[in-house]
């Protein structure tokens, strides 16, 4: 098994992050905690395990902020004990090549989709605990509380490995009417989703998406599928950025200028500057949703929301950050963070966000086409990276491919 994974290891991330500025190579160094090997292909570790041959897998800006050991020792979820090693990749689909005698979802042949984040870590139902903790039990297994107690076997392997083996319930079974590139998008498109029914807005509501990266254009068109008449702006860095968020359904697309001034203007806010100040803007936006997840897009959000608007944290950050709350106060904005996905309740049911994605994937709410830019080969996997970390290349999303698998166009 080929592998890339990001080993947690202090003195290692400690170094990395000291000589990557003079030696940007020292990531793929010893020094560093990413480790790319080729490990002995090991017999499944239970009976409920199986083994997935990749097809393709998608480049992932959690997969970039770890290759590029952004993380911080001193974050929250630092503190909690996990697995050492977290296996690149999770946007992958692959094919079924082999089960243990225990696994009733899936057989030989069957095509799927990773559902575990990030991949590899742990849960009750992968420990099989029973009873599980109430997080596991409702069907939100990415918070679980037991994951750190190390009672069974982990995954091995990822989407940017050639295979992986995983428990049965961190996969997910693909229909056979769905392209190898609708399928690596499920996992994206349920973060979008995720995010938007944490808090949905109503019909009509004024909302504000920052960024236009894949996270930032999924959760647009997540909004668009469930609220169709909501007025949906997307704050866009590159032109190529807005103009897939205006063939995607955006009501407007905002880039360059001055974006408070422009924010203002669209929604009707009074906007408010000041000496050594970022501004304000009252009567702003009735949702926000924060899919970078920087000290500056958290910091504007907040202000760009209205009085007892809300404010969704989609994008992710491993590190501490300085930033203005005080609108969470004296605006009463709510501030909500998304974690990936789970069990939603939707239209008077439960169903897992995969289940909705393909729903709507299926009816034609959602849609892969144009989101997959770029397309590499495994082997070429650096000049992958390159492309993935430059959106001046034009890239949204970037998609590895593996040997004898290659990927369907949608």
């Amino acid at each position: 098994m080929r592998t890339i994974y990001f080993e947690k290891n202090i003195p290692r991330i400690l170094a990395a992050k000291a000589l990557k500025r003079v030696w940007p190579g020292v990531i793929w160094s010893p020094l560093s905690p990413i480790r790319r090997e080729t490990l002995p292909d090991p017999p499944l570790p239970g009976g409920r395990w199986l083994r997935v041959r990749n097809r393709q897998c998608g480049i992932c800006a959690t997969d970039l902020s770890l290759l590029q050991v952004k993380a911080d020792p001193a974050i929250a979820g630092a503190a909690v004990p996990g697995v050492q090693r977290v296996y690149l990749g999770h946007e992958a689909v692959g094919d079924v090549v082999e089960v243990g005698q225990g696994v009733t979802r899936f057989k030989v042949g069957d095509r799927v989709v990773i559902e575990a984040r990030p991949f590899g870590s742990p849960n009750c139902h992968t420990q099989e605990i029973d009873p599980p903790c109430p997080p596991c039990a409702a069907g939100q297994s990415r918070l679980c509380e037991n994951g750190s107690l190390g009672l069974g076997p982990v995954g091995l392997g990822g989407g940017w490995s050639d295979s992986y083996i995983a428990h049965e319930s961190e996969v997910w079974p693909v229909p056979e009417d769905l392209t190898d590139d609708q399928a690596s998008l499920i996992e994206p498109m349920s973060v979008g989703l995720h995010a938007v029914l944490r808090r949905p807005p109503a019909e009509g509501d004024q909302v504000l998406v920052i960024g236009a990266g894949i996270i930032g254009l999924v959760t647009l068109q997540a909004l668009k599928a469930i609220r169709p008449k909501a007025r949906v702006v997307v704050l866009a860095r590159y032109p190529h950025q807005a103009e897939a968020a205006w063939s995607l359904g955006a009501d407007e697309a905002v880039t360059g200028g001055d974006t408070y001034e422009r924010l203002a203007k669209l929604t009707g806010a009074k906007h408010y500057r000041a000496p050594m100040n970022r501004g304000m803007l009252l009567g702003g936006f009735d949702q926000v949703y924060d899919c970078v997840g920087s000290a500056a897009s958290i910091t504007d959000g907040l202000r760009w929301a209205r009085a007892m608007g809300t404010m969704v944290l989609v994008g992710t950050s491993f590190t501490t950050m300085r930033l203005d709350i005080s609108p969470v106060y004296h605006q009463e904005v709510d501030f909500l963070g998304a974690n990936t996905f789970g069990v939603e309740a939707w239209q008077g049911r439960e169903a897992h966000t995969f289940d909705l994605v393909i729903e709507f994937l299926q009816q034609g709410k959602l849609r892969a086409a144009g989101l997959i830019t770029h397309r590499f080969p495994i082997e070429r996997l650096r000049e992958a990276l390159r492309v993935a970390q430059d959106k001046r290349s034009g890239a949204i999303k970037v998609t590895l491919t593996f040997p004898s698998a290659g990927g369907a166009a949608a």
